[in-house]
């Protein structure tokens, strides 16, 4: 019991970290959404990142707040639905809103004489559609755990671990069919997208270390434009996504093949699942300085 207790006290503590991360991010990118002139797409999509992962950090957050003091019963029937639910929403959009972001910035630094460029959104007001689209779609997809999630306080019977408080019933083989294959087509179709934009962005970078390499030797100064910054930043978001999300997929598989209960690989699973969601609000700060630029914007 001791060692759950501090499982579950440093996985609500990475939980808190995570939040205050991608708050103190979205606020930054709102007082520049608002402050700027110019209305930038890529601050949006950030924007919308972060509060997707900030619902998705709170949903775990409290039911690690409920395992770590004894609320055992604080859930009931119509909490479970709510906290899974929205848990399962906020997974999605995270997939989707980083495949945008990905795909947006890849479009912003390609050449103009690219057929890419005309893809470019003329304005970050154009991007509201894919939220609205990206919204809708994830809770039609997760509509089937309104019937199929439960809380233990109506059926003790199911509490077999001291945080098992909210636990799934079996779902029709027809819902089945209908959602599973939902759930994976929305991953391969915006995986497969951020992977292709990824890639390109690589190629881009490339040819421009290139350029640079050039004009060093030819003795003449160049500075790297913000876009190409802000597009390396994007890179090394989707590669820490790519990651963890291929680390999260490679666990679940395995202990879904698995033919007993392995403990060791549910807790590992408990801690990687939620990383990315921790870990993005401050690869932004350390790349794009967003922590200085917010002390210096509100000194100001």
């Amino acid at each position: 019991m001791d060692l759950q207790f501090i499982k579950e006290t440093v996985l609500l503590s990475m939980a808190m970290v995570g939040i205050l991360g991608n708050v103190s991010v979205s606020v930054n990118y709102m007082f520049s959404w608002w402050g700027s002139p110019e209305k930038k797409a890529v601050h949006l999509i950030l924007t919308h990142l972060a509060f997707t992962n900030i619902i998705l950090l709170l949903t775990k957050g409290l039911q690690k707040t409920i395992t770590v003091f004894g609320l055992r019963n604080f859930l009931d029937d119509k909490g479970c639905k709510i906290i899974v639910y929205l848990e399962r929403v906020a997974r999605g959009l995270s997939i989707c809103t980083s495949s945008l972001l990905t795909v947006v910035q890849a479009i912003i630094i390609s050449p103009r004489a690219s057929g890419w460029r005309r893809l470019r959104p003329k304005s970050a007001w154009h991007i509201l559609p894919f939220f609205t689209f990206f919204w809708i779609s994830n809770a039609l997809i997760s509509t089937n755990l309104i019937h199929s999630i439960r809380s233990t306080s109506l059926n003790m019977s199911q509490l077999k671990n001291g945080d098992n408080y909210c636990y799934f019933t079996l779902e029709s083989q027809k819902i089945k069919r209908i959602v599973l294959p939902l759930m994976v087509l929305r991953d391969a179709v915006f995986q497969g997208a951020m992977g292709g934009a990824s890639g390109y962005m690589v190629f881009l970078l490339h040819k421009h270390h290139q350029h640079v390499l050039y004009l060093q030797n030819s003795k003449l100064l160049y500075r790297t434009p913000p876009e190409l910054r802000a597009a390396q930043s994007v890179l090394l978001l989707m590669l820490c996504f790519v990651f963890f999300s291929c680390t999260d997929c490679a666990f679940s598989l395995f202990l879904s093949l698995s033919l007993g209960d392995c403990l060791l690989m549910v807790n590992i699973l408990e801690f990687v699942t939620p990383v990315y969601a921790i870990f993005s609000p401050f690869v932004l700060i350390h790349r794009d300085g967003l922590l200085s630029e917010c002390c210096h914007a509100r000194w100001r």
